[in-house]
């Protein structure tokens, strides 16, 4: 009789899980289900969303091609599929559906997809804002906030219907300044996708390439950084255009 499935580790208490199947001792080599008997597997330790998803560590993806895989995998992990197998089957089923739930909403979404990759990597780092901004960007929210300031204040002081229309007229110029800005470094972070990718399918020297992904990440974070920080300035615009 075959041992049932576990999903706690190795008995050596590796935390990793047999490279064979539970049910038939044959190569499983990570497959969610096992090539010789079909079985549902345990989740392998480690294991990236991009590898669960039998995807490459790129960061532009076939949006219609991810949705065609997950709808495919959700159907065949589906606990609906599980009801007359094991208890230790069915919980399988349930964290091979909950990680490929948890996979597909990280992956489909660019920015998500480009926060995941450099957590894995140890490179998502938060920056301050002297470091998400550049003096003329700082110099720029310098005018937001004073545009602020006086809107509030006209506010509480009950200046004239004109008079608040001019100054938030002030502030929504502003905020399309910050949205143009949004605009930029959004194109910026496509184009340093296309880079990365490249930069993955190029045959060279395994420590050139390692140097030149390793500057690609740094240089992301940077953007994403500056993506935040510009993203909450209009956000806070928006708000105060709101009231």
């Amino acid at each position: 009789m075959s041992a049932a499935p576990s999903t706690s580790g190795d008995s050596a208490g590796t935390g990793t899980v047999s490279a064979n199947c539970w049910n038939c001792q044959q190569p499983a080599k990570g497959a969610h289900f096992c090539p010789a008997c079909g079985k549902i597997q345990p989740l392998s330790r480690g294991v990236s969303y991009f590898e669960f998803l039998g995807l490459p560590k790129k960061l532009k993806i076939d949006a219609d091609a991810l949705e065609q895989k997950f709808q495919t995998l959700s159907w065949k992990m589906h606990p609906d599929n599980f009801t007359r197998a094991s208890e230790s089957e069915r919980n399988l089923s349930l964290e091979r559906s909950s990680e490929l739930n948890d996979a597909y909403r990280t992956l489909r979404e660019p920015v998500t997809r480009l926060e995941y990759l450099l957590a894995q990597e140890g490179m998502r780092k938060e920056g301050t804002t002297k470091q998400q901004a550049d003096p003329e960007l700082l110099e720029e929210v310098f005018v937001l906030n004073e545009a602020l300031d006086e809107l509030r204040e006209g506010r509480e002081s009950g200046e004239s219907p004109e008079q608040l229309r001019e100054l938030r007229e002030k502030l929504q110029e502003a905020q399309e300044q910050f949205q143009s800005e949004l605009n930029k470094t959004d194109a910026r972070l496509v184009e340093t996708f296309g880079e990365w990718d490249k930069a993955i399918d190029r045959k060279e020297e395994l420590e050139q390439k390692k140097e030149r992904l390793e500057e690609l990440m740094g240089e992301m974070n940077e953007i994403l950084n500056r993506r935040s920080y510009i993203r909450n300035l209009v956000a806070s615009v928006s708000k105060e255009l709101e009231i």
